[in-house]
């Protein structure tokens, strides 16, 4: 496809660009790669296709000019600081992030929030429109943008749109909730193709076309209208992943292992170092996690320094009141049980607030012998798929919870119920103590499925599921059977859900 210089075939919409703004003593303005699950993921994407990026620069005020890093155009939106208020910190994740989340904490509701959530999705969709190339692929991505397909699709109906929805999508018990449910169903209605991370993510979106809109569905189908402008729009699943080859290689550099005996030496080499990474959030579940390990110091079955835990819990949304709240209680619940449980040199746990590059996070996750992945709701947990990646050794274990998106590839991890903090402590205790050959012989399993499902082939299945809907493209055997294992994952974890006690166990 012949495009001018600054139009181009596949462009990529998302709330932020895949780069941060730098700063050295001297004044001198650089950028770097952004940290998070998105960027990681499509940064190994983007580096075999050129293509533009359209997202925000990190930064209030107005945007920076146009600029190319690492072969991408990336094409910056300005966002005010009433813009980041409304659109971002209130209706984006004061109000749809609880209603994706099963409500875990309560939804907040402003007609204004809305309006500048509609008001930047149209900024966005129109900045696509002047990158994009005729007939060209655009990829939207995650619930900040969910206006973003239709508005597109009314500005250049000859392009093809795709979205993914990198959180949970919620029943629709709770999507009705939302005052604003019609035009986010008939801005995701916009695209071709529409990407979830789970079966039953896709599932409910379809369903709510059709008990919320009255729109014919059939299968992973929803005609959207009749006549000559009838359209058909596929929603699936198509899970996320990670670079797997890039990580692994990171994780075998000398420096990096080295590193990794250095963080369990300065720690004062236990016997069995436990660790959690999350996002500092409510749905990561580290309020339920941080209870059954004090309950577990209580009880005496684990003690430092013979074990240790190690909490990082990277900074997130601190102008929202429920992430400034949840800090607090961490960060008390975190002093209470080194009062009680710490000895001279031996925290019970070591919080670290912080956020740490790829190469530190590597050797932290070939140091752990176990990873504590507890979240109440999420749509993957990437976290899970790194630490497999890098346990090259074929060593540690994996504590999952059943409500990840990643519990549905990743069988052959300790699952949990968060909920349930009893059920929890002793899925700890068996990752603890189960033999060394078994935990080798499940890490393998859970290698040999995140190898297979990498990066490249969720950016592939994505974009050809795109390309042919609403059709499905044609699976080989291999596809298939994967795709009934998604699907009979799917039916347990909601058999599990079901049967979960809603209010949990504190």
């Amino acid at each position: 496809m012949h495009r001018t210089p600054e139009t181009f075939d596949l462009v990529i919409a998302a709330n932020r660009l895949p780069v941060d703004r730098v700063v050295d003593p001297s004044g001198e303005v650089s950028w770097r790669t952004s940290p998070g699950g998105l960027v990681t993921a499509m940064e190994s994407v983007m580096r075999s296709r050129e293509g533009a990026w359209v997202g925000w620069a990190g930064e209030p005020g107005e945007a920076p000019e146009p600029f190319t890093q690492d072969e991408m155009y990336l094409r910056p939106i300005a966002l005010s600081d009433e813009d980041i208020a409304d659109y971002y910190e209130g209706y984006s994740n004061d109000t749809l992030w609880p209603i994706y989340h099963d409500v875990i904490v309560p939804a907040t509701f402003h007609r204004y929030w809305f309006t500048a959530y509609e008001r930047v999705n149209r900024r966005f969709a129109e900045a696509v429109s002047e990158v994009a190339a005729p007939g060209a692929t655009v990829w939207v991505h995650d619930y900040q943008l969910q206006l973003v397909p239709a508005m597109l699709r009314e500005l250049r109906p000859d392009v093809r749109i795709g979205w993914f929805n990198h959180i949970p999508f919620p029943p629709v018990e709770l999507f009705a909730q939302l005052p604003w449910r019609r035009a986010l169903l008939e801005g995701l209605l916009g695209a071709d193709y529409l990407g979830f991370q789970r079966v039953a993510d896709a599932q409910n979106f379809v369903r709510a076309c059709r008990q919320l809109l009255g729109l014919p569905t059939k299968g992973d189908t929803v005609s959207v209208a009749r006549g000559e402008n009838a359209r058909r729009v596929r929603a699936s699943a198509v899970p996320i992943s990670i670079d797997f080859v890039g990580l692994q290689e990171l994780a075998m550099l000398p420096e990096t292992q080295a590193r990794a005996k250095e963080i369990r030496a300065s720690l004062g080499d236990p016997d069995t170092l436990l660790l959690g990474v999350d996002r500092l959030d409510y749905t990561k579940g580290i309020g339920h996690r941080i209870k059954a390990y004090g309950e577990l110091l209580e009880e005496g079955n684990v003690a430092p320094p013979r074990e240790t835990f190690v909490q990082v819990a990277t900074p997130s949304r601190e102008r929202v009141a429920a992430y400034r709240e949840l800090r607090q209680e961490i960060e008390g619940e975190v002093g209470r049980l080194n009062g009680d449980h710490s000895r001279i040199g031996s925290p019970a746990v070591h919080y670290l607030h912080h956020s740490y590059p790829r190469q530190e996070m590597a050797a932290l996750y070939l140091a752990a012998d176990v990873l504590l992945v507890t979240p109440l709701r999420d749509g993957m947990n990437l976290v899970a798929k790194e630490y497999v990646t890098c346990r090259h050794d074929e060593g540690g274990a994996l504590v999952l919870s059943e409500f990840t998106g990643a519990f549905h590839e990743l069988h052959q991890a300790f699952v949990c119920n968060p909920h349930d903090i009893e059920g929890l402590k002793q899925t700890i205790m068996r990752a603890i103590e189960t033999p060394a050959k078994d935990k080798r012989r499940l890490m393998r399993a859970m290698r040999r499925r995140v190898a297979d499902h990498d990066v490249q082939r969720w950016a592939h299945r994505f974009l050809e599921n795109l390309a042919n809907a609403p059709e499905r493209p044609t699976r080989s055997t291999r596809e298939r059977e994967d795709d009934e294992v998604l699907a009979s994952a799917d039916r347990q974890a909601e058999d599990l859900h079901h049967a979960a006690n809603p209010g949990g166990q504190r």
